[in-house]
């Protein structure tokens, strides 16, 4: 491999794993959102010709940080403006010296990522602003992905972002979290941004490769500090319980070539007890408190799928009363969904059928891929191959990411083949 590919590689791969504390600190530096994202953009631009030449750095973060808060004084110094900003900003950058990961300031919570969650989820801004914002600046997910996460077309999304980003300048929300007794109330904004980051990294929107493993990294690292800052919260540990139970599968969704192996495929004795027991234990640590939430059902019904020894042995009977009593929480079409899969299995595929049919006449998801597959899947299961095989062709128009693109043109050769 060529000096350059192992450079861009290492670029790539430090966007990955360092996107998000480079932003987050610039933000606390600077306290400009814009600022912070442009100077760490422009970071990782000179990352690719100075790394180049002398080497890519021991600590890639370190020297991205350092890069991109000089560069972020620069502006503010050429553009004389904001003098008392400047002061401050020049103060934190002598008292900090070179990066620091462990800093801390009088929040008492040692890490600016996650204050960079609790700034994105104050109660000012509306719920989808709060989770958009962060998934931009925290996991450096791009506009068109966070739209396709939220399923809206790709300009609202960009007016929801910088509609938030004004409004934390003009109220002049702080850059903190917040004392306990008003955790309560950021809390659902939280939760939300940890679990859309973690479904990201599980199953990316776009792209050649069907995971990105340090964003769902980054989800369940953060949701163990929310864990440990809320441990009396159901929910929180709902969500941890959640994750760790879908990340336990994670080695096993994919085989050795990229392509997309399907839950009841996959190798359940490679899948990471350890992550399972952790997950169980804290599942029944939070039903326990007696406060049931959407987080903690949708970790039973990951639980009826991790400790199902064979995938004959699944209780779908369990899992689609699970997700008819998680509509109550959550109202949403891609819930409807799934749920028609788990009667489908648990009472026929003519059951789920109908129940596909009316999520396709009320047209909410109209351009999600996964309505027309799991429509082609059922359709397959059923021995109507001609109709799966326009169910899947419809899927293939709508579908982004690489890996399950090949997945679904394998099942409509199948199909046609048949």
């Amino acid at each position: 491999m060529s000096a350059t590919g192992t450079v861009e590689e290492a670029v790539a791969a430090a966007f990955r794993e360092e996107w998000g504390q480079v932003v987050a600190t610039l933000i606390r530096v600077t306290g400009d959102w814009d600022l912070a994202e442009e100077c760490a953009q422009d970071a990782f631009a000179q990352a690719l010709d100075r790394w180049r030449r002398d080497g890519v750095p021991r600590r890639p973060g370190a020297w991205l940080t350092t890069t991109a808060r000089n560069r972020a004084l620069d502006v503010l110094r050429r553009e004389q403006v904001g003098a008392a900003k400047l002061r401050e900003a020049a103060v934190l950058a002598r008292d900090e010296g070179p990066y620091d990961p462990d800093h801390e300031d009088d929040s008492g919570v040692e890490d600016d990522r996650l204050r960079l969650i609790f700034t994105c989820c104050h109660p000012a801004l509306p719920i989808e602003a709060r989770v958009a914002l962060t998934l931009r600046t925290l996991a450096g997910l791009t506009t068109p992905e966070i739209a396709r996460a939220f399923l809206v077309a790709e300009p609202t999304m960009a007016q929801r972002l910088v509609r938030a980003k004004r409004k934390i300048r003009n109220a002049g929300i702080p850059y903190r979290v917040p004392p306990a007794h008003l955790l309560p109330e950021r809390t659902t904004g939280v939760l939300g941004v940890v679990y859309l980051l973690f479904n990201e990294g599980y199953a990316a929107t776009s792209g050649a490769d069907l995971l990105r493993t340090n964003l769902c990294a980054e989800a369940i690292r953060l949701a163990r500090l929310l864990a440990r800052l809320m441990p009396d919260e159901p929910e929180v540990l709902g969500l941890l319980a959640l994750l760790l139970l879908h990340d336990a599968r994670q080695e096993t969704r994919v085989d050795a070539a990229g392509e997309l192996v399907t839950l009841e495929d996959q190798d359940r004795t490679a899948w990471d007890r350890a992550e399972i027991d952790e997950g169980t234990a804290l599942l029944e640590t939070a039903l326990r408190r007696g406060r049931p939430g959407p987080y903690q059902i949708q970790a039973a019904i990951a639980a009826c799928h991790t400790n199902a020894v064979t995938a004959e042995e699944t209780d779908w009977a369990d899992i689609a009363a699970l997700y008819r009593e998680l509509e109550r929480y959550v109202p949403s079409p891609v819930v409807r969904l799934n749920r028609a899969v788990a009667v489908a299995m648990a009472e026929g595929m003519e059951a789920g059928l109908v129940l596909l049919a009316e999520l396709e006449q009320e047209r909410e998801l109209a351009g999600y891929h996964l309505l027309p597959a799991t429509r082609a899947d059922l359709l397959r299961r059923s021995g109507h191959t001609a109709e799966a095989a326009q169910a899947y062709g419809r899927a293939l128009e709508l579908v982004e990411n690489e890996a399950e693109r090949r997945f679904l043109e394998k099942r409509l050769a199948e199909c046609r083949s048949a």
